[in-house]
């Protein structure tokens, strides 16, 4: 009876362990990631795209947060990727060249689920990056925006790097005002985009139409560094070097306090619009 009692608990013992795995490795639920599909530059022709490491640093950072991960395009299918954002993709340290030589991480931005089929009850937060072609896609494609719109809607979790927040400037709060007016926000500046030889190509200049709607930019004292800023549950982050940033900065948002802390930055710039 004595051994009969014994086996039972350390059956019971097994058992509590097998179920606490299973919570412990029990996804936090699905994060959006949405990459432009926009291919060009329209003023100079310059091939564009998303930014590589733009998307891939943050995919491995919800992952490793233990989050699905599922990405979207505007279009659906393979979008195009910055051929410049690939010249990292050749340093083997870089989380670029992970991403590409990842098959299943490769093969989810292949066949990356068209934005408009997205259904936005299923994800916990949605992140954007950049590359120039969100300048384009992200502010006009209808379905882009409808679908962004309703995670603003639902007061669910947003993240956008360098190009990424062009996509808030077509997005409204409940009362019908833009959604960073008045909010502390970033992105690419007009400095980072004359130093890398676009001011005059772009359709816009990303910091002068956040500043428009009433944004209040905050931004690194250096340009090209990482840096990123949240306000309430919207983050953003400057440049492609604050992707990451922008990620845990997104985990933290969500309650996730097991995962790694961004990094401090030094004290940030902040400009208000005129009124």
């Amino acid at each position: 009876m004595r051994r009969y009692l014994s086996l039972c608990a350390l059956a019971l013992t097994l058992f509590s362990g097998f179920a606490h795995a299973e919570v412990v490795n029990k996804p936090h639920g699905k994060i959006l990631i949405v990459s432009t599909s926009h291919a060009v530059i329209d003023k100079n022709k310059q091939k564009t795209g998303v930014w590589l490491e733009e998307l891939a640093a943050p995919y491995y950072a919800f992952k490793e947060a233990g989050y699905d991960v599922v990405i979207a395009s505007v279009k659906g299918g393979m979008p195009p990727i910055d051929p410049k954002s690939l010249e990292d993709a050749k340093k083997k340290e870089h989380v670029s060249y992970r991403f590409l030589n990842d098959k299943d991480a490769h093969a989810a931005l292949e066949h990356s689920l068209k934005v408009s089929e997205v259904n936005v009850a299923d994800y916990e937060a949605l992140y954007l990056p950049g590359g120039h072609g969100a300048m384009y896609d992200f502010v006009n494609d209808k379905h882009f925006i409808k679908t962004a719109q309703s995670f603003v809607d639902a007061n669910k979790v947003i993240g956008a790097v360098c190009h990424g927040p062009a996509a808030l400037l077509s997005l409204k709060k409940p009362n019908g005002e833009p959604l960073v007016k008045a909010r502390k926000v970033n992105g690419f500046t007009n400095t980072e985009e004359e130093r890398v030889g676009l001011r005059d190509a772009v359709p816009f200049l990303l910091e002068s139409k956040l500043k428009e709607q009433g944004g209040i930019i905050t931004r690194s004292n250096v340009p090209f560094r990482s840096f990123a800023t949240r306000d309430g549950n919207l983050i953003t982050g400057q440049n492609p070097a604050s992707s990451e940033m922008v990620a845990m900065m997104m985990i933290d948002a969500l309650g996730n306090t097991s995962a790694q802390k961004a990094p401090a930055e030094e004290s940030p710039k902040e400009e208000r619009a005129k009124e």
